[in-house]
């Protein structure tokens, strides 16, 4: 008898000890990396890092980014986890409150401060670009913008320029961006001169050739002092905010150039004019009731420029205009 029941308690141990395997769970690191390799064949030379769980607007998962990069190329991918960690939902997923603005996650990340602009500061709309002066999109989509939106809305928008240079693809970009930025901080007007400058001549300018190129277009440019530029670019003196601008991208998830957020709305490519003002026109009209967006709506986002004088804040050379 009791030989019989030893032989049953060891029986229930041996089946506990050798049962199922355990479950795996995508709230493993190494399980979600392996998994996550496998679904877009990333083999070893591509650098995968998975985020903590964090709280998610979806009941019952958790949102886990995924981080994998490539020498300079970066990428983010956003998975929803249950909360058993057996299932995972991968995409671009959006959850709206019909009480607020569609766009309000977008407005609320949106950093506008320091950034050269040019329009009417408590504008109904306000655009924020994110753009890369070696980009042949957003060179088409700078002259779009700098020939039609000021004469046309002289009264109704804030336009924001941010620096997202893309190292991987464009090997003078982040270069020309410290640049641009030197010159903003001699003369925020200036600011639209070489704006407009590089983007006519992208076609000329190499990694070899892109500060001669700038020392010459300076020996004329209205309120720049050409040491002083060169002195900030050698140094880099302004990396810092460039870099600021790029964090601020990724944070947004902006992935491509030119991406811009129109009242917080996301257009990730170039537009045509008739699209745009489509798009301005509409918001304009909206934010006459709606009043929650733009630069004047009692919503959380406002988008300030500090330190800058209102004349600077405000304008730029006239769009349209010939820079010299």
């Amino acid at each position: 008898m009791l030989r019989s029941l030893f032989c049953s308690v060891a029986a229930v141990f041996l089946l506990a000890a050798t049962g199922p395997a355990q479950k795996k769970s995508a709230f493993d690191k190494a399980t979600l990396e392996a998994y996550v390799r496998h679904l877009f064949v990333m083999d070893k030379q591509v650098t995968v890092q998975v985020g903590d769980p964090k709280p998610s607007q979806f009941p019952g998962y958790q949102e886990v980014t995924v981080s994998a990069s490539a020498g300079q190329a970066h990428q983010d991918f956003s998975f929803l986890v249950s909360q058993d960690g057996s299932k995972i939902v991968q995409g671009n997923f959006t959850f709206f409150d019909v009480s607020q603005n569609p766009f309000k996650e977008d407005l609320d990340k949106l950093k506008t401060e320091g950034a050269p602009n040019f329009g009417t500061q408590g504008a109904p709309v306000v655009i924020v670009e994110f753009s890369d002066f070696e980009c042949p999109y957003c060179k088409n989509e700078s002259s779009v913008i700098r020939k039609n939106l000021l004469s046309a809305y002289p009264k109704d928008v804030h336009f924001y320029f941010k620096e997202f240079p893309l190292e991987s693809l464009h090997p003078w970009a982040k270069a020309a961006a410290v640049a641009s930025r030197c010159v903003y901080r001699q003369n925020a007007d200036a600011f639209w001169a070489y704006h407009d400058w590089i983007f006519e001549n992208q076609t000329e300018v190499t990694p070899e050739n892109l500060k001669s190129k700038i020392a010459d277009w300076a020996k004329t440019a209205k309120g720049i002092d050409g040491a002083q530029l060169n002195s900030c670019m050698e140094s880099k003196a302004t990396e810092a905010e460039v870099a600021k601008d790029q964090a601020d991208g990724r944070a947004l998830k902006v992935d491509s150039t030119p991406t811009l957020f129109i009242n917080g709305r996301r257009v990730a490519a170039a537009v045509d004019w008739p699209t745009l003002r489509s798009i301005i026109d509409y918001e304009i009209e909206y934010q006459k009731t709606a009043k929650n967006a733009g630069e004047n709506c009692g919503c959380s986002i406002k988008l300030d420029v500090p330190a800058l004088a209102p004349a600077a804040s405000v304008s730029g050379p006239q769009l349209g205009a010939p820079i010299k």
